[in-house]
C-alpha cells in the first residue's frame, strides 16, 4: 500500500490532478466559513439550536455545517442534487428529454446544461424563501421590525443575501464540474463527501463526551472499542453492499460477416444488488422531513395536539426511544418509503424490456430463456428479487444509527446515508486513480 501511494506521486499528471482537488477542497472549506454580508449568523445558530426536530439536520450534514453558520455556501450543492433528480425523473415523462438522454454525448451535454439552469433557479427560489422567512425574524437586521432603514436599503440588503446564496450554490456546482474535468473522480460527489467528512470530527467529539469522558479507564476503553467496532462493521457492510452484484450470463450466437464467422462470445449483464444507490434513502428522508420544514416556517409545529404528535413521529430523533415507543411508528413509514423508492428509482433507470430487445437485435440470449418477452420477464423477476435485498441492506445501514441515537442518545449528524456516500465516493475515486496508474504500468491500490 505504501508503495502504491508513492507511485501516485511519481506520475506528474496524477500529481497535478490531486493537487487541484486539494486546492478546491481548501476553497470549499474557506467558503463554508465566510458569512453572508448583512446577516446575523449568531441569530441563525441560536435558531438552529432551538429546533427540537431533525428537519434541517439532514440538510446541514450535507452542507458540512455551512447551513448552520449561514455562510455563502449555505445552500451548497443540494439545489444541484435536487435538479439532477428532477431532470432524471422528467426524462420518463417528457419525450424530448428522453430523446436527449439517448442521443449520446451531445444529448448528455444538453441535459447537463438544463440541469445547471434548473440548479440556479432552485437556488434563487430557496434564497428568496430564506431571506423572506428568516430576514424579518432577525437574520437580516435591516429587515427586522425595529429597524428604521429605508425601503431601498431593505431591498438592497435582501438582494445581497439572495445573490450571495445563489452565487455560492452556482460556484460549488462549477467547482464540482472542474474537479471532474481537471481532477480525479466525480466532482459533485467529492464536494458532498468533503461536506460530510468535515462534520465527523465534531460527531466523534460528541461521542467521546457522551460515552468515554469521565468514565473509568476500563469502561472508557470498552466504550471506545464498541464504537469503533460498530463503525467498522457498518463500513464493511456498506463495502459488501456496494460491490455485490448478480451476473446474468448472456450468450451471443455466431453469424456470417463477409467470409468470416463472428460472435459466439459469452458475457454477462451485471445487476447491482444496491441498484438505487443512496437515492432511496435521500428521497425517503426528504419526504419525512418535508412536513417538519413546512411547520417550522409557518410556526404551527409547536402548538401541541395531533399535528405536533405526528411531527414527532416523523422525526428520527424520536425513533427507537424506549421511553416513547409510539413514535417509532415513523420508522416503519420510513422503511416502507425506502423500499418503495428503491423499486421506483430502479424502474426508471433500468428497463428490462429495452435490454431484452437490444439483446435480441444483437443475437444475444440468456441460456435456458427464450429471447424477447420471456427474457424481459426473467430479468424483471431477478431484478425484483435483488432490489428487495438491496433495499433491506440500505434499511439496515440507515436504521443502525437511529437505533443507537434512540436507545443510547448517541446524537450524531452522520448516519447510514453519509457512510454510503463517503464509502462509494472513496471507492470510485480509488478506481479512477488506479486506472490512471495502470496505464503507466504502476501497481494499483487494489492489486497489492
Amino acid at each position: 500500500m505504501l508503495e502504491s501511494v508513492k507511485n501516485v506521486f511519481r506520475v506528474k499528471d496524477l500529481r497535478k490532478r490531486l493537487f487541484f482537488v486539494l486546492m478546491m477542497i481548501v476553497v470549499i472549506r474557506l467558503g463554508s466559513q465566510l458569512p453572508v454580508p448583512g446577516t446575523d449568523s449568531e441569530y441563525f445558530k441560536q435558531w438552529f439550536a432551538s429546533q427540537s426536530g431533525d428537519a434541517f439536520n439532514f440538510f446541514d450534514a450535507f452542507t458540512g455545517g455551512s447551513f448552520e453558520q449561514f455562510s455563502i455556501f449555505a445552500l451548497n450543492i443540494t439545489p444541484y442534487i435536487t435538479s439532477s433528480i428532477i431532470i432524471q425523473l422528467l426524462t420518463i415523462a417528457i419525450p424530448k428529454l428522453e430523446e436527449m438522454q439517448r442521443d449520446g454525448e451531445d444529448g448528455r451535454k444538453k441535459l447537463a446544461a438544463i440541469t445547471r439552469y434548473v440548479t440556479v433557479a432552485l437556488s434563487l427560489i430557496e434564497g428568496i424563501a430564506m431571506a423572506i422567512g428568516f430576514g424579518r425574524q432577525g437574520l437580516i437586521p435591516v429587515l427586522s421590525s425595529g429597524s428604521d432603514a429605508g425601503t431601498l436599503e431593505k431591498i438592497f440588503a435582501a438582494v445581497v443575501v439572495v445573490t450571495c446564496l445563489t452565487a455560492g450554490s452556482a460556484m460549488l456546482m462549477w467547482i464540482g464540474e472542474r474537479i471532474t474535468e481537471n481532477g480525479v473522480g466525480n466532482g459533485i460527489s467529492i464536494v458532498l463527501t468533503v461536506n460530510i467528512v468535515s462534520r465527523m470530527p465534531s460527531d466523534f467529539t460528541a461521542l467521546y463526551e457522551s460515552f468515554i469522558k469521565g468514565k473509568t479507564i476500563a469502561k472508557g476503553t470498552l466504550a471506545a472499542l464498541i464504537i469503533a467496532a460498530i463503525v467498522l462493521a457498518v463500513v464493511v457492510f456498506v463495502l459488501v453492499l456496494n460491490g455485490a452484484e448478480r451476473r446474468i450470463p448472456v450468450q451471443y450466437s455466431k453469424k456470417m460477416q463477409g467470409r468470416k464467422m463472428v460472435g459466439g462470445q459469452s458475457t454477462h449483464i451485471p445487476l447491482k444488488v444496491n441498484t438505487g444507490g443512496v437515492i432511496p434513502i435521500i428521497f425517503a428522508s426528504s419526504i419525512m422531513s418535508f412536513p417538519s420544514v413546512i411547520s417550522t416556517f409557518t410556526g404551527k409545529g409547536n402548538g401541541g395536539g395531533i399535528v405536533t404528535e405526528i411531527l414527532k413521529g416523523l422525526s428520527s430523533n424520536n425513533w427507537c426511544n424506549p421511553d416513547q415507543p409510539i413514535y417509532t411508528i415513523g420508522l416503519l413509514v420510513y422503511i416502507v418509503l425506502v423500499i418503495f423508492f428503491a423499486y421506483f428509482y430502479t424502474s426508471i433507470t433500468f428497463n428490462p424490456l429495452e435490454v431484452a430487445d437490444n439483446m435480441k437485435k444483437q443475437g444475444g440470449f440468456i441460456p435456458g430463456v427464450r429471447p424477447g418477452k420471456p427474457t424481459s420477464e426473467y430479468l424483471t423477476k431477478i431484478l425484483n428479487y435483488i432490489i428487495f435485498i438491496g433495499a433491506a441492506g440500505l434499511i439496515i445501514v440507515a436504521v443502525i444509527p437511529f437505533f443507537f441515537n434512540g436507545v443510547f442518545g448517541a446524537n450524531v449528524s452522520f448516519g447510514g446515508t453519509s457512510i454510503i456516500i463517503v464509502v462509494g465516493v472513496v471507492l470510485e475515486t480509488i478506481k479512477q486513480i488506479e486506472s490512471r496508474m495502470l496505464v503507466r504500468n504502476y501497481k494499483g491500490f487494489l492489486n497489492d
